[in-house]
């Protein structure tokens, strides 16, 4: 029996674009700062091309305008290219006009670069909440078919603990769009996050490998796992921020390599294009086909 395919994920941004910064780092200063989003990124690529991965990089139109042969070269080598906004800003901090010009400069700017078209989007640290889910509005009618913002657990800066935790049709006034949230472990009653970020690099990895395997042969589910090109870099400046914010941005910093290859010689890996293709058409997994759901 065939593997599920699991989602690989990369949010192509710089360690000085970390939300956990934005009250020490201003946007104007960006560009005085030294960027290391290039060689880490391709650190990522290299990782993927040892292991015939291919996965969705969603691209920080900043990023794209400032390096655009990154994002060729993320295309050449054949992964998928989706939208991370432009000026990484939180959605529940802009007006709906606002957020509509960032994903449409945004997308432009990487299918310009890049010559091919862009479905997905991913909010900048998530920030598609219960107050924002206009912003699912804006992203159907600006042609984007996919979003992956919606985290559904409790969190002090993201999240819609009662959203569903895997794939689902959201219905909206001006259509509908798939929803690929971040995966989630149920426990009881509660949702607990895996294989993403901060949690990928705090949890041992033998945690993570259990809950994924739970999440593929219980749930009959593919898992969304996430990653940031400064995660492999422990090197990276060291930038005013609460100790909180230090704790969450650099903790586990020293394991990412290791445990991303290691996850991805345990599970099947691939883009979200290919996830969606295989819950649909029934080719890999045995999940049955995406139902129309929706959220208050």
């Amino acid at each position: 029996m065939n593997r599920i395919v699991n989602a690989m994920t990369v949010d192509v941004e710089d360690y000085f674009h970390a939300s956990a910064f934005d009250r020490g780092v201003s946007r104007a200063s960006w560009d005085q700062l030294e960027s290391r989003v290039v060689p880490n990124t391709r650190r990522l690529l290299d990782i993927f091309s040892a292991h015939d991965l291919r996965a969705t990089f969603f691209v920080l139109g900043w990023v794209a305008d400032k390096f655009p042969s990154l994002v060729k070269d993320i295309s050449a080598a054949g992964h998928e290219l989706a939208s991370h906004g432009f000026h990484h800003q939180l959605v529940y901090l802009l007006t709906p006009s606002q957020f509509r010009e960032d994903v449409r400069r945004s997308k432009d700017t990487i299918e310009q670069i890049a010559g091919v078209p862009v479905r997905g989007y991913r909010a900048p640290s998530f920030s598609i909440v219960k107050q924002s889910l206009w912003a699912l509005d804006v992203l159907i009618e600006e042609g984007f078919s996919y979003d992956a913002s919606i985290f559904p657990i409790r969190h002090d800066r993201y999240g819609i603990a009662d959203a569903p935790r895997h794939a689902h049709m959201i219905q909206r006034a001006s259509g509908s769009i798939l929803e690929m949230p971040s995966s989630t472990a149920r426990v009881g009653q509660t949702n607990y996050p895996i294989a993403g970020g901060g949690y990928f690099r705090l949890f041992p990895y033998a945690m993570t490998k259990w809950v994924i395997t739970q999440v593929n042969t219980a749930d009959q589910q593919p898992v969304m796992l996430y990653i940031h090109p400064w995660e492999v870099d422990p090197e990276q400046p060291r930038l005013p921020a609460s100790m909180a914010a230090q704790l969450r941005h650099h903790v586990g910093m020293n394991t990412t390599i290791d445990k991303l290859n290691r996850v991805i010689d345990d599970f099947a890996f691939g883009p979200v294009r290919d996830v969606i293709k295989a819950r649909t058409t029934g080719i890999v997994t045995a999940t049955p086909r995406l139902a129309p759901a929706s959220l208050p």
